[in-house]
């Protein structure tokens, strides 16, 4: 897709071809002047609000596109067009108002879901083709996040009610259902050609079978879950190409490699990529340096660098040591005894350039962890090694460096050498069990061409995991079965790369920029997944689907039911405001650090207040002084709130402190109006105006984690 996208914005971008010249007899104040009309009238815009008006002309490879804009004082107006006025992108921005106070609270989205679908549709009416183009327009999903002003829609624009490459994506407005954005894919400038007739003269079952036909599975050894000990034998697909079946011709094309031909250039490094600097770890202070059981047994640099240099393989012998930074590996289990690391680099001046090496091992034994390497750019290497010859140098290095290892791993992916000489030749090696590969567990290896050493290393591979091999084993033809039925075939649009006819003008232009084919429409069919698997599992048979669970789905207590606060600690629920751990004591008296916990999920991430590290205390509150709903002077983690400090808090941090803190102007009418104290007589007063409060002010009742929620709550729905 990211090809796609680069090779047609390169088309869309590159004016520089011959382009086609204006009729005698059509000015461009002319064509201006009729773009715009056809613009008005697409979209019935009344423009007199804009005291300001222009135009701009791009003759693109394909067609000529014209920006328009209107400027005023109620905002500006920008719409793109085709010369017949078709609508490519709509952009409105109006003045937003002032804010009456310096808000830091964040509120609920606005707006009717219902209503927004309905202006989108209209819109979508106007600006779509009604012979040819559609668009199923859903319900807008419900925000995700809050302060949420407007609801987006997006996806494919139907071609004779039928998928196509064409796609759109509009905006609407919450507080009024008004568009503001709108773009669309249009066929001027996506493809060469027409629209073919929607009519297809290939059955539906010969070309699923021929899609079918292309899927292929590999049989691996994998984790299904992080924490797994046990690894899965599972079917998974291979990466295969895209095909297409043609529905005139029946053919069955590789859409992948035909893109893989469009392209004009090829770019690209010819040497090894530089290698990453080492890691800025702290070197050891003095405080570690008198820790003496922490460094026990650490080698020094010169006895680290004795023992990779008595591995010929590295081929150090022409290399000087530079550098030897050694760092602590905290490690919660073993703190008396934390693991140490040494990260030493080499180099070597040659007339090309500088060559380096760096190496990071444990400070202790000297193991080697890893190995990176950089090396000047060539124009054109000349290794000394064929692809052969260094694949023999990694065994060998493997087998004296992984020991018993050696005898679990097998060649994975070896790269291929091509026509070019590779400076750098490399090797992945993934453990092999039972016969099948478990890729998780890997020695990645580099070997140099001109000298055949190794000069680049990493590697993860752990004792504990164990290798089921399951009793009854599904077959490769009975997974391939299960897993075609994951991939419908549907009959649709699509790009399709010809080969350019110098004939057609604006092909031609395309040859003058360099390009031997570019896309086509062709009606065709395609199998695509409709929900995401990793793949068939061997013992069952049953499809294993990906987990996209994240960290940002709504956050469930289990202790709400019967509690008044219920709606409220729910409603915030979906936008991660709140607590986590799975309860949420809404009956819990308030301290200040469950309050700071609460405020600090509306704008950063919910916390546990019963296990939060110091660390996150210190942000949380860091976050509270920084909007406004604390000072660092009242910083009391365990002080108990009181409905008043409660709700001088919120309005604090919503911006109202300076107008609740002006005297004698404010009134109220609770019933225990006289208690109020003269401090707190503003904040009860607006409290009672914004609607946060009702029957008496009970300012000195303690404040309980239900009430702070469902205040919180009030206060957003302003």
């Amino acid at each position: 897709m990211k090809k796609l996208l680069s090779l047609l914005l390169c088309a869309a971008l590159l004016t520089g071809a011959a382009l086609p010249a204006l009729a005698a007899e059509d000015s461009a104040d002319a064509q201006l002047a009729r773009v715009t009309q056809a613009v008005k009238s697409t979209l019935d815009l009344d423009t007199e609000c804009y005291t300001s008006f222009h135009g701009e002309r791009q003759e693109q490879a394909l067609a000529t596109l014209w920006s328009l804009y209107w400027e005023g004082e109620e905002g500006s107006l920008a719409v793109s067009a085709l010369e017949d006025g078709t609508i490519v992108e709509y952009r409105l921005d109006t003045p937003e108002a002032e804010p009456l106070s310096q808000n830091s609270l964040p509120a609920f989205p606005a707006g009717n879901p219902a209503e927004a679908r309905a202006s989108a549709q209209a819109f979508l009416d106007r600006v779509l083709d009604p012979t040819s183009e559609s668009v199923t327009l859903e319900d807008p999903a419900a925000p995700d996040r809050l302060d949420s002003d407007s609801y987006r829609f997006s996806g494919s624009v139907l071609l004779h009610d039928l998928p196509s490459p064409l796609h759109y994506s509009l905006t609407v407005r919450a507080e009024d259902s008004t568009v503001t954005r709108f773009y669309r894919d249009v066929p001027e400038t996506l493809f060469l050609g027409n629209v073919p007739s929607p009519v297809s003269r290939t059955d539906l079952d010969k070309a699923s079978q021929a899609l079918h036909d292309t899927l292929e599975l590999r049989l691996e050894y994998v984790r299904l879950e992080e924490e797994d000990s046990a690894a899965t034998l599972v079917y998974l697909p291979e990466s295969s190409h895209r095909f297409y079946v043609d529905a005139q011709t029946g053919r069955l094309t590789d859409l992948t490699e035909l893109e893989r031909d469009m392209s004009t250039a090829g770019g690209g490094s010819n040497g090894d990529a530089a290698a990453p600097e080492a890691a800025p770890d702290k070197g050891l202070s003095e405080a570690e340096q008198e820790g003496i059981r922490k460094l026990e047994g650490v080698l020094s640099s010169d006895a680290l660098d004795q023992k990779l240099r008595s591995v010929p393989a590295y081929g150090l012998d022409r290399y000087e040591l530079v550098s030897a930074v050694f760092s602590l590996e905290e490690a919660p289990e073993n703190p008396e005894k934390p693991a140490v690391r040494c990260v030493l680099r080499y180099s070597r001046s040659a007339d090309a350039g500088v060559y380096s090496r760096t190496f990071v091992v444990d400070a202790r034994t000297g193991a080697v962890q890893s190995l990176f390497s950089s090396r000047p750019w060539a124009e054109e290497p000349s290794p000394a090694l064929s692809q052969e010859q260094a694949l023999r140098r990694a065994e060998a290095f493997l087998a004296e460096f992984c020991g018993e290892q050696a005898d679990h791993l097998a060649l994975y992916q070896p790269e291929e050498a091509g026509e070019e000489a590779q400076a750098v030749y490399s090797f992945q090696f993934a453990r092999q069990e039972n016969g099948y590969f478990f890729p998780e567990h890997f020695y990645s290896l580099e070997i140099d061409g001109e000298d055949g050493s190794v000069c680049g290393l990493s590697f993860c591979y752990d004792e504990g995991v164990t290798f089921p091999l399951p009793e009854d084993l599904c077959t490769m033809e009975e997974a391939l079965a299960i897993w075609a039925e994951t991939y419908p075939v549907t009959l649709g649009y699509l790009l399709v790369p010809q080969t350019l006819d110098p004939s057609d003008p604006a092909a031609l232009r395309l040859s003058q920029m360099g390009w031997t084919s570019y896309y086509t429409l062709r009606l065709g069919y395609t199998m695509d997944q409709e929900e995401a698997y990793q793949g068939v599992h061997a013992g069952t048979g049953e499809l294993i689907r990906f987990d996209y669970t994240s960290s940002s789905d709504t956050l469930t207590y289990d202790d709400l039911d019967g509690h008044w606060a219920r709606a409220s600690i729910e409603r915030l629920a979906p936008y991660r405001v709140g607590y986590e751990g799975g309860s949420f004591h809404p009956s819990q008296t308030l301290t200040q650090w469950d309050l700071v916990c609460l405020l600090f999920s509306l704008r950063y991430r919910p916390l546990d207040p019963a296990n939060a590290t110091p660390e996150e205390r210190d942000t949380a509150y860091s976050a509270a002084y920084e909007l406004g709903f604390l000072t660092r002077d009242q910083r009391s983690e365990e002080a108990i709130l009181t409905r008043a400090d409660l709700i001088r808090c919120l309005l604090d941090g919503a911006g109202y402190g300076p107008v609740a803190r002006l005297e004698g102007i404010f009134t109220c009418s609770y019933p225990d109006r006289a208690a109020i104290p003269a401090a707190d007589l503003g904040y009860a007063a607006l409290a009672q105006g914004l609607g946060l409060v009702s029957g008496p002010w009970s300012g000195t009742r303690n404040a309980t984690r239900g009430e702070a929620a469902a205040l919180l709550c009030r206060l957003m729905e302003r």
